[in-house]
């Protein structure tokens, strides 16, 4: 007996959990049509609007409620790629809850969404041989921090004697060292490009950028985390673009990969590629170091030339270092409507005053991760020729 009613006191509390959440599993969303359109649903009867805010370019698109209380839009058709999007519920952002699959990028957290076809058989799981991503706490005289770092490798790396060319590769402001594998899908673009035989098998070394920090938020000590919203809270600036950051990859990060992993030492087996901050960062540490890397990727970062400290004179005696280093390929890449693409113009301008050599990829849309994704998959085949 005594059983028995625990059994009904469960089913009494449990029941209308379950049915909340069998009645919110009957919403599909996102819901992809036969022509690519997509259909974005959330159930909110007590919500007063309802907008769409997502990476397919829309903004504040708002939702029509039904009678049961669910709100829809649909939006496309849509070109083949990934797309992160959110709700805002009453002027509240909020995630899809239909939809399970989410990517965070430094403080952004949406929902995600992919278009099969084209570009996203790149960035999609294939059956085929899969590389390992690894995290690496390293030390960091330079920065006086342990500091944590996401790596790598390549198919049949743990099984083989080889050793293999490697790839920096630095994420933009506001985000850390897990960007290019939760959003960025470096791992897999680059399992897919090697599997086709397009991209030379390579590690990949993805450092936190963030010169106060040791790694990302959730992987950070508890103390420092308090102290940085300390001094948020303070209104302390944030450094950006991180100074130390060149010194801290160049002594720090290249002589630890290269003590700690089976790579190529020399600079024609480097490579250094970076989104925004850290397309600044691999400007400034391939002027710094001009003999460290032979393949150089800026994406969508332009000259720094109105930076308060900015020498003109100085920046040019660092690109004529590099061009007597003459790098095997220096490439940049930016879109059309990004917000810094005026200052990407300016930056090829100075570098044909200089008869520094570079490679231009434009495309359309702006500062995003439809960009920089692509960006990667067309930038890796390129390396180690």
């Amino acid at each position: 007996m005594k059983k028995l009613l625990i059994l009904c006191l469960l089913a009494f509390f449990c029941f209308p959990i379950f049915a909340q959440q069998a009645a919110q599993q009957k919403v599909i969303s996102p819901e992809i049509m036969g022509d690519n359109s997509v259909i974005f649903r959330l159930k909110a009867p007590d919500a007063s609007s309802v907008k769409l805010y997502g990476t397919m370019g829309v903004s504040d698109l708002e939702m029509t409620k039904n009678n049961e209380g669910i709100f829809e839009v649909k939006v496309g058709p849509l070109e083949p790629d990934m797309y992160a999007y959110v709700f805002f519920v009453d002027g509240v952002k909020t995630l899809d809850p239909s939809n399970n699959i989410v990517m965070r990028d430094g403080s952004h957290i949406e929902s995600r969404l992919m278009i099969p076809g084209g570009l996203t058989e790149l960035y999609d799981v294939k059956d085929v041989p899969h590389g390992k991503v690894s995290s690496v706490w390293y030390p960091s005289p330079t920065l006086g921090k342990t500091r944590r770092m996401l790596v790598y490798t390549p198919p049949g790396y743990d099984k083989s004697n080889e050793t293999y060319p490697t790839l920096y590769l630095l994420h933009g402001g506001g985000g850390d060292e897990e960007g290019w594998i939760n959003r960025g899908r470096a791992n897999y673009i680059l399992d897919n490009l090697i599997a086709q035989g397009k991209a030379k098998p390579m590690i990949i070394v993805i450092p936190n950028g963030n010169a106060g920090s040791t790694s990302a938020p959730g992987e950070m000590p508890l103390s420092l985390r308090l102290e940085q919203e300390r001094d948020a809270g303070a209104g302390m600036p944030r450094a950006m673009a991180g100074g130390s950051i060149p010194e801290a990859l160049v002594k720090d990060v290249i002589p630890f990969v290269e003590a700690n992993f089976r790579v190529k030492t020399t600079k024609e087996y480097r490579a250094l590629s970076g989104l925004s901050m850290g397309g600044y960062q691999t400007q400034m540490t391939t002027n710094m170091f001009p003999d460290a890397f032979d393949y150089i990727g800026v994406m969508s970062i332009g000259t720094f030339s109105n930076f308060g400290n900015y020498n003109k004179d100085a920046h040019i005696a660092q690109l004529k270092a590099l061009k007597k280093e003459n790098p095997k390929l220096y490439w940049i890449g930016c879109g059309t409507s990004d917000f810094v693409y005026q200052g990407v113009l300016d930056l090829m301008k100075l570098y044909d005053e200089v008869g520094l050599k570079y490679t231009y990829r434009e495309s359309e849309g702006g500062h995003t991760w439809n960009n920089w994704r692509l960006y990667l998959s067309e930038l890796a085949p390129m390396l180690f020729k």
